[in-house]
């Protein structure tokens, strides 16, 4: 987006802001200037009149002009073909030096004298306007013969070029630009001076216009009739040129300037093509499928709102009645349509329709009209018809609070107020709350995020003191976070020690279910899946047995499976359980165990389950389980909390099955401890292990022995673990138990004295409550 300073002049008064300051200041409110260029026309280029012209005698397109620079007339020879006599031009004195270095000298050209050189735009470093030389008007200020071009502000500009977020379509017009201005400078905007004459005709009698309800689009129409032919003067065509709008006739050029100055679509339609049979144009105004708005003229298609125009409807150098069209479509419709329907095909308009025109259509209007009616060419119709459906404007509500909180910086309720409404937010407050009205113009404000933005781009972000990051997150650990890792973790612990996860159909065989002894549900399936599934499963068990034996059949010698997931009880009540199965060897064959890997066995199985769920005691039930075998089976104990069981699948089981020696282990998962690491302090001091054989009676279980060790309370006895047990003949009753007591202080290293007092209270203790002693 260029601008030019004197063209922002037209609407806001800056002539107190330098171009440096304006410069940073665009930057700080967030249009970002990509360049910036001072227009300095050079010294010695004055201001000439040409009095006279004649042919060149030696030359087909040279001509001799005598041009009056006010102090003398001087001769100079021109090879441009639009020099007339009577024009007023740009003419470099001897000595002027141009902006691309050319030095003017006197000079004879074929034969004749020229003292000066009548200049081009381009010349002057300017954009090229035409093929011939630079003609002047008063609309550059009052022409004077023989004053500097480098005492007229208006030539001699600064031009900006703001690099624009696609979301700033409300500032892709020199009045967009001002109005943003006008909030950081806090400077009221100029306000437009035109209305209608008395004694024109009125537009009524020219133009009629039906809409139906569902518009969304704004209409609003003016026209005018051309007389004689139009031109275009010298100051327009620069800034069009400038900003690089310059169309094929003055009328478009017209619409151009007035569009890019004020951000409103502007169309022309050529009104003779218009009319009907009454000599009248009436226009339909009909909603399209994704909102978007078109129009039609006697059934014929017009144009479409913010995207394309017929091409036969346009004007044209013979054009003599102009219709012109203001609109404004919602750019997210804009974008909506022709996303939707890519056969639509789009003109210059589209550019900004889809970015966000100007709203205020009168704006556009009313800026184009203050400049053709100084135009002895046209003549204007009065009024105006306009299609303006009810558009509710969005609300954002929040605090002066959620804004400082936002910003960082404590904002002032009224200052902030104050901001918005400089950028055209109308506000209401209700207690501590602001609702802000967005302007149609921002389109792109949807929340109090943007609005905070809006109130740091005036302020200034260099203004917002910088803070050290803190960042504080909420803590979002609840039961069901918890659960969710505890069961990850369990899972990696189980593929950590070689078992294989399974995951299973929640029903199950009811047969097969009751042959394992377990109850019938209460609920019935009355539509299984398959005769396999119609009951839901009261366990894991049965579907892990199935993978196995179909692993066993592929050759698989070595399994091990886990799995964890619902189950239900008689009463369809749900829990979660956790199982686990070993089946056949240990490890499948390998160099590594020679070929011959062992067979599973229940310790094995069991410190392996161990290492997933952690430590735990086994004993004996008093209910056997009916599907383990009654010599190898056990419950769990954590905690002293009986939470599952263990064993051996019951021989006639694993024949029926055709499976090897087989092991499984279920637990009710909502049982399982997981406890939080917690980090102790461990002694530097060296272990000191003893052994001791214990003579206890057969028909003793060893868990006896280890709860009155558990109820020893010595000072240094870190653990003890059983060893060996060993029977003959000359034992009779009793086995021989060895137990690995280790011992460890935290203060010092044990002396042996020390570690046969504390092995002596244990074998008093061991006499006392279960007469066990030594062998």
């Amino acid at each position: 987006m260029i601008v030019t300073r004197n063209w922002l002049q037209e609407w806001i008064d800056i002539s107190q802001i330098n171009s440096e300051k304006l410069v940073k200041i665009l930057n700080e409110i967030g249009l970002e200037v990509d360049s910036y260029n001072e227009i300095r026309l050079p010294q010695k280029v004055v201001i000439g009149y040409v009095k006279s012209k004649r042919a060149h005698e030696n030359s087909d397109k040279l001509n001799i002009c005598e041009v009056d620079v006010g102090s003398e007339i001087l001769q100079i020879v021109c090879g441009a073909k639009n020099v007339e006599t009577g024009q007023y031009v740009a003419v470099s004195l001897i000595g002027a030096t141009l902006p691309n270095g050319l030095k003017i000298k006197p000079a004879k050209l074929r034969g004749v004298d020229s003292f000066g050189m009548i200049c081009s735009a381009t010349e002057l470093g300017l954009p090229k306007l035409n093929d011939g030389i630079m003609v002047l008007d008063n609309s550059i200020g009052d022409v004077v013969i023989g004053r500097e071009l480098c005492k007229y502000p208006l030539l001699n500009d600064d031009i900006i070029e703001i690099g624009l977020t696609p979301n700033r379509g409300d500032c892709l017009s020199i009045y967009g630009v001002a109005r943003d201005l006008s909030a950081a400078l806090d400077i009221s905007l100029k306000p437009l001076s035109y209305s209608d004459q008395d004694g024109l005709l009125g537009i009524g009698r020219l133009l009629g216009i039906h809409s139906n309800e569902k518009i969304n689009s704004f209409f609003e129409y003016k026209a005018f009739s051309i007389e004689k032919e139009l031109k275009l003067d010298l100051m327009k065509s620069l800034r069009i040129n400038f900003a690089g709008i310059s169309k094929g006739s003055v009328t478009e050029n017209l619409l151009a300037y007035a569009t890019y100055s004020t951000g409103v679509l502007l169309r022309a339609y050529d009104g003779q093509k218009l009319k009907n049979k009454d000599d009248k144009v009436m226009l339909e105004i009909r909603s399209e499928k994704f909102g978007n708005s078109s129009v039609y003229e006697n059934n014929q298609f017009v144009s479409l709102a913010g995207i394309s125009q017929d091409d036969k409807f346009k004007i044209d150098d013979n054009s003599k009645l102009v219709i012109i069209e203001a609109n404004y479509t919602d750019p997210k419709i804009i974008a909506t349509a022709t996303n939707e329907n890519k056969e639509l095909k789009g003109d210059e308009h589209i550019y900004r329709a889809v970015r966000g025109s100007e709203p205020k259509l009168s704006v556009g209007l009313e800026y184009l009209c203050s400049i053709i009616s100084k135009n002895d060419s046209i003549n204007l119709y009065s009024g105006t018809q306009k299609v303006k459906p009810i558009k509710e404007p969005k609300t954002v509500i929040f605090s002066a609070e959620q804004i400082n909180n936002i910003i960082g910086k404590e904002i002032l309720r009224n200052d902030a107020v104050k901001i918005l409404k400089k950028l055209g937010f109308e506000i209401g407050i209700e207690q501590d709350l602001i609702n802000a009205k967005v302007p149609l113009f921002r389109h792109d404000i949807e929340n109090v995020y943007d609005i905070a933005e809006e109130i740091v781009r005036i302020v200034g972000i260099d203004n917002i003191p910088s803070k050290p990051l803190m960042f504080n997150e909420q803590n979002r650990i609840n039961n069901y976070f918890k659960e969710y890792k505890n069961k990850k973790n369990l899972k990696r612990k189980a593929c950590d020690n070689g078992f294989f996860e399974c995951i299973h159909y929640i029903f199950d065989s009811e047969e097969e279910l009751l042959k394992f002894g377990f109850k019938k549900c209460k609920t019935q399936i009355l539509n299984p899946i398959t005769s396999d599934l119609n009951a839901l499963r009261p366990t894991l068990i049965n579907h892990l047995l199935k993978s196995s034996v179909r692993n066993y059949k592929n050759s698989q010698r070595s399994i091990k499976l886990f799995e964890i997931g619902a189950v239900f009880d008689e009463n369809t009540k749900q829990s979660d359980k956790v199982a686990f199965l070993m089946s056949g060897l240990i490890n499948e064959a390998s160099l590594l165990n020679t070929q011959k890997p062992k067979e599973i066995d229940f310790i094995t199985f069991a410190s392996k389950v161990q290492n997933v769920i952690g430590k735990f005691s086994c004993k004996v039930p008093n209910n056997a389980i009916s599907y383990l075998n009654k010599f190898e089976q056990a419950q769990i104990i954590q905690d002293k909390k009986v939470i599952g069981y263990i064993g051996r699948v019951d021989l006639s089981i694993e024949n029926e099955l055709e499976l090897p020696k087989t092991y499984i282990c279920e637990i009710n998962y909502e049982d399982l401890k997981f406890d939080d690491i917690v980090a102790k302090a461990y002694s530097k001091f060296p272990s000191i292990g003893r052994d001791l054989s214990l003579i206890i009676p057969k028909n003793m279980r060893y868990e006896e022995v280890r709860e009155v060790l558990k109820s020893i309370k010595t000072k240094n006895l870190k653990s003890f673990n059983l060893v060996d047990i060993y029977s003959d003949e000359s034992l009779k009753d009793f086995n021989s138990v060895t137990i690995k007591f280790v011992f460890q202080s935290m203060e010092e290293t044990l002396e042996d004295s020390e570690i046969s007092k504390e092995l002596d209270e244990i074998l008093k203790v061991l006499k006392e409550k279960l007469n066990v002693g030594i062998r």
